[in-house]
């Protein structure tokens, strides 16, 4: 029987909400230094690569076997720039969403592939284990509607907050929700287009109270993958 709300093809300029977990309900960040390798391979294939800057660092003569070693592996790096946009994420301890807008029909996976591999290429070493970190291949669904929209980065940004007894205004999980209220700017973060459904001078109709609001979801029930329910947070 097919999995509920799996998407079984991408499209063009879609728009998706994406979900990973470990295998057996694992952790898949163990420590803060887990999160931050997570986030920096994010940054690395949605910012531009700057090719002519890493080939003519490659032409120092005086640089050592090392950095180019480094740099060699950047310009090997896939890149998803052009092909992604990150408009909301969280990182909770086993899991994580990821809202997304592709440009090309294969995007998603070629980027979800490069991550995931990459990831747990990282975590095997780094813990001495072998095989899957991840349950299963990620699962993605299609948003559809303009109310999917604005309540899937709400329920995205929910769920890290609410995580370990954090309140609202605390960060909690990471997630690009400092980015949605102005603490932080991120360039491969692109909060602008859900943003432009608020209020930036009016509290009562900013994105800081949409998101404090109380929520059962019933609104996104279609972009909810079917092994999330259990870790819904609310």
């Amino acid at each position: 029987m097919p999995a509920k709300n799996r998407v079984k093809q991408y499209l063009e300029n879609g728009y998706y909400h994406l979900y990973n977990r470990g295998v057996e309900k694992r952790l898949i960040f163990l420590d803060m230094q887990d999160y931050a390798v997570f986030l920096s391979y994010l940054e690395e294939y949605l910012l531009p690569k700057d090719e002519i800057g890493l080939r003519t660092q490659l032409a120092d003569p005086n640089i050592s076997s090392r950095e180019k070693y480094k740099i060699l592996k950047a310009l090997r790096l896939n890149n998803f720039a052009d092909e992604i946009t990150l408009l909301a994420y969280c990182l909770m301890p086993n899991h994580f969403h990821f809202f997304v807008k592709q440009k090309n029909a294969l995007s998603i996976d070629k980027f979800m592939n490069s991550l995931c591999t990459r990831y747990t290429m990282y975590f095997n070493k780094k813990y001495k284990r072998t095989g899957s970190l991840y349950q299963d291949t990620y699962k993605g669904v299609s948003v559809l509607t303009e109310e999917q929209f604005l309540h899937l980065s709400r329920y995205i940004h929910k769920q890290a907050l609410a995580s370990q007894g954090h309140a609202l205004r605390s960060w909690g999980q990471p997630s690009s929700y400092p980015e949605y209220i102005g603490q932080r700017t991120t360039e491969w973060t692109q909060p602008d287009e859900v943003l432009s459904y608020f209020s930036k001078t009016n509290p009562q109709l900013s994105y800081e109270s949409f998101v404090n609001e109380n929520d059962d979801f019933d609104q996104i029930q279609d972009v909810i993958l079917e092994d999330e329910s259990e870790n819904i947070i609310f």
